[in-house]
């Protein structure tokens, strides 16, 4: 009885080391995950580049209701120019021409506001554009870096888990030849 009792423990500490092993042979393998520490900087950025687009957005619909506006100033004094070219000169008195020209002037002065509105409009676009454009290439240089290191990463990870298949590898070769 102490014979198979002894062979029993023995065979018990075999599958003990046994299962240790196969605990410890998938830690080594999987290694630690990858974590970008600019991960934060990359949000930031990226955050940066949604902000510019919805500027940039913005800055397109004011140049495009300028635009509306300078083409109904545009139509309006047209259209002021041929009503006083085709009324009758000789009915009109004085302050009806003064009241016409008055008239005319402010037609013009709006449109005047609305070349201008439309040159501010269009630099303001030109330069959220341009903001646009460095947010997202912040961003993607961000990007690319982040994917470069989950290369690295990748690489070394599979780099360890080659050197420790390596290993096992050679330790049951040198324990089969034993």
């Amino acid at each position: 009885m102490g014979a198979a009792s002894g062979l029993g423990d023995r065979a018990q500490r075999v599958l003990t080391a046994k299962g240790r092993a196969r605990q410890a042979d998938k830690g080594a393998v999987t290694g630690p995950s990858f974590r970008f520490r600019l991960e934060r900087v990359r949000a930031v950025r990226e955050r940066k580049e949604k902000l510019a687009q919805q500027e940039l957005a913005r800055s397109i619909s004011r140049l495009s209701s300028t635009q509306a506006e300078l083409q109904s100033a545009e139509a309006e004094l047209q259209s002021a120019h041929a009503e006083q070219r085709h009324a009758p000169q000789s009915t009109l008195g004085a302050v009806e021409l003064q009241t016409r020209q008055a008239f005319l002037e402010r037609v013009e002065a709006r449109r005047s506001q609305g070349v201008e509105e439309l040159q501010r409009s269009e630099a303001e676009v030109a330069a959220r554009n341009t903001e646009l454009v460095r947010a997202a290439g912040e961003h993607e240089m961000l990007n690319r870096l982040r994917e470069r290191r989950r290369l690295e990463h990748d690489r070394e990870a599979s780099r360890r888990e080659s050197k420790v298949l390596d290993e096992m590898a050679a330790t049951r070769r040198r324990g089969s030849m034993a």
